[in-house]
């Protein structure tokens, strides 16, 4: 019986305030506004030379380009995952995810009397994702890695690993990128299994009742239009969707509303996932909610499934 809840993360500016770069460039006094300006103008630099990158990942050459003309020569994935440590996570965001873990369906469970949900009986569980355009490294040394079931982000080779005669080792070289719409690929993962069953080809033809995870149980949750492609996803399937901006931040308001406006997200809040915000009581609402459906339909299907017993005739 497959009755999982996933809920999928994204992660700069919807479960951290900024982006996981920055403990970096606060280390080796790199201007960071720089560093992103700089960045976003690559795109169009080398489309002029004839070349088409893709604007969400070619940060990634220009850190490995940075890192050598800048000397940078510590720079490799240990010292990336040591950066996870001092990523700055929005109010509750931890707490919460720990929260929808392993407490919110025993907490819930006996709370209709009358029609028990029995959260467990029909194995329903909640899992805790993250897609990211970001560093893996960086999500892997983070106190969040250990609460998912899974995580994507873009991995860097180290110089060692491409020439054992490299000397110190530094990041080299690209190895893995995921952009804000391959991401939707990270999500069939998800429906298919993948991550449980890495033998499984994304690809492979799996009949809807046998993947893993159901759209229509996923909640998305991001923090403006870079995502729409998985938010698009995610609604045409019947799953859920949640935009997040920060406290304060009235361009990103306007942004997140436009994408309600425009039916991309269901409903957003201020990055703020403590007890009694709008964020939490939302999330744990849809979670809930989605509980009580599959426990609906797995009752209708056992109610089917049972024939009527036979009665005396008049």
């Amino acid at each position: 019986m497959k009755n999982v809840i996933a809920v999928v993360w994204d992660f700069d500016k919807t479960l951290i305030d900024g982006y996981m770069q920055d403990p970096l460039f606060e280390e080796y006094h790199i201007n960071s506004a720089q560093f992103w300006v700089e960045v976003n103008a690559l795109p169009e630099k080398y489309k002029k030379l004839g070349v088409e990158v893709n604007k969400d990942t070619v940060y990634l050459n220009y850190l490995i380009q940075y890192a050598h003309e800048h000397d940078l020569s510590d720079l490799n994935n240990e010292k990336l995952k040591g950066y996870g440590k001092k990523l700055n996570f929005y109010p509750g965001a931890i707490e919460l995810i720990r929260y929808l873990n392993n407490d919110i369906l025993k907490n819930h469970s006996d709370l209709d009397k009358e029609h028990p949900k029995q959260y467990s009986e029909y194995g329903i569980k909640v899992e805790n994702y993250v897609v990211s355009t970001g560093i893996k490294k960086i999500i892997e040394g983070s106190e969040l890695a250990p609460l998912l079931e899974h995580y994507w982000g873009c991995e860097l080779i180290d110089s060692d690993m491409i020439d054992k005669n490299a000397g110190q080792s530094m990041i080299a070289d690209v190895g893995y990128t995921i952009d804000n719409t391959t991401k939707t690929r990270a999500l069939f993962e998800i429906n298919k299994g993948i991550p449980q069953d890495p033998d499984l080809e994304v690809n492979a033809k799996i009949p809807e009742d046998m993947r893993r995870v159901k759209f229509k149980n996923m909640i998305y949750i991001a923090d403006g239009p870079s995502d729409i492609p998985a938010f698009s996803l995610i609604n045409k399937n019947g799953g859920s969707t949640f935009a997040i901006y920060p406290k304060g931040n009235q361009k990103a308001f306007q942004q997140v509303e436009q994408l309600r406006e425009d039916g991309r997200i269901n409903m957003f809040a201020e990055a703020d996932y403590r007890e009694r915000t709008t964020a939490y009581m939302w999330i744990t609402n849809k979670v809930l909610e989605i509980a009580n459906r599959i426990c609906n339909e797995e009752r209708a299907k056992l109610e089917n499934a049972v024939s009527k017993g036979p009665k005396h005739l008049v």
